[in-house]
């Protein structure tokens, strides 16, 4: 039984994405990384951090420029895959801390791309015991029909979106403030 934590790794992407279908031979790949670092004891988010990654078999649309901020030649810059999952494991503590998305799309696209890439995944196995999915929280949480976007549950919380959306840093945080407000509310689930 692994021991409790008090610290969470908030963890958004971005992934190279199109208007319509990828262009022949390319895939969807991770080129940004948004980590926010949440004391959970202290009810305060403790850091936030950006890496950059390189993909290996797509490039950034002008859709996903326009979606994300990032172009291709930012990401060109950034790190492979595998780099920025040491950084995750050495720096972050990813394979020892819990960690937490919204949603089910980062988790699955982490394994995806640690296939493909025959890179070890960089969080806690199994996954399912390590990760929490935020959004099914909070819509447990406030009694919603339906899962909504995170924009959405920040109005629905009274919290700013702050930073731009799309972002993987900004949204990490926001998404960490949506967990500490889960939190403040007693319905963020024991680490």
């Amino acid at each position: 039984m692994r021991p409790r934590s008090a610290l969470l790794n908030v963890i958004d992407v971005e992934a190279t994405c199109w208007d319509g279908q990828p262009p022949p031979g390319s895939v969807h790949e991770i080129i940004e990384i948004g980590l926010t670092v949440v004391d959970l004891s202290a009810r305060r988010r403790v850091s936030r951090h950006r890496v950059l990654v390189r993909p290996a078999r797509s490039t950034v649309s002008d859709f996903c420029t326009e979606l994300t901020g990032l172009t291709q030649a930012e990401v060109a810059q950034g790190a492979t895959f595998a780099e920025a999952c040491r950084i995750l494991v050495e720096e972050y503590a990813a394979g020892e801390r819990p960690w937490a998305s919204w949603g089910e799309y980062d988790r699955r696209q982490f394994a995806r791309q640690s296939r493909a890439d025959a890179v070890a995944y960089p969080f806690g196995l199994p996954a399912e015991r390590t990760h929490t999915n935020a959004k099914a929280v909070f819509a447990e949480a406030h009694e919603l029909r339906r899962k909504c976007g995170m924009a959405q549950a920040l109005q629905i919380a009274g919290l700013p979106l702050e930073g731009r959306h799309h972002r993987g840093e900004d949204d990490a945080w926001n998404i960490a403030a949506l967990i500490l407000d889960l939190a403040d509310r007693g319905a963020w689930p024991e680490m």
